[in-house]
């Protein structure tokens, strides 16, 4: 006679394994525990190696997404250069100048933040119909913890990107506006 075991995901790579094989085999009912070792390995190293795969291609598409909400507000910032030179020229602050791009960048993370979570929202309703107990293993507060990171990360990259996109035209000289 035999006994036919499946494994959960958690317990299905090598080591889990040898561990379960070790615990079954001290009982003196069982004498042999068979499975398939090389398969096991090359499934592992596989799911390693996707998961890699997968990791680089995330930065890659983070660095383009960076690098195009960087010059987009770049780009916003430069076609007001001329309005922060002559708030410059009738004695605004820097503050005072840098205040209103600020604002509007927050309220400008705000609204990505909230397309991203709609996006988001759609998709696990989406996937929840495929799988029915998806929401089972993923804790709501780890949605709502996600949903707030994005929002912060959101707003937080607005900021900075037009902190310093304000400040390159604020050092500016009248005659360095023109070029």
């Amino acid at each position: 006679a035999y006994i036919d075991m499946r494994l959960k995901a958690n317990y299905a790579n090598s080591d889990s394994i040898a561990k379960i094989e070790k615990w079954l085999t001290q009982f003196s009912q069982i004498k042999e525990v068979d499975y398939q070792k090389p398969l096991v390995t090359l499934v592992n190293e596989n799911v390693s190696r996707v998961s890699f795969i997968i990791l680089v291609f995330n930065a890659l598409l983070m660095f383009i997404a960076l690098v195009l909400i960087n010059n987009t507000i770049r780009l916003s910032v430069y076609s007001k250069r001329f309005i922060i030179n002559t708030m410059k020229l009738v004695g605004a602050t820097w503050g005072f100048i840098r205040k209103p791009f600020l604002l509007k960048s927050i309220l400008h993370g705000m609204y990505a933040s909230v397309i991203a979570i709609a996006m988001l929202t759609a998709m696990i309703y989406g996937i929840k119909k495929e799988i029915a107990d998806i929401l089972l293993i993923v804790d709501p507060i780890y949605i709502v913890g996600i949903f707030a990171g994005i929002t912060v990360i959101g707003v937080f990259i607005n900021l900075l990107a037009t902190f310093f996109a304000v400040n390159k035209f604020l050092r500016l000289t009248t005659d360095d506006l023109y070029y």
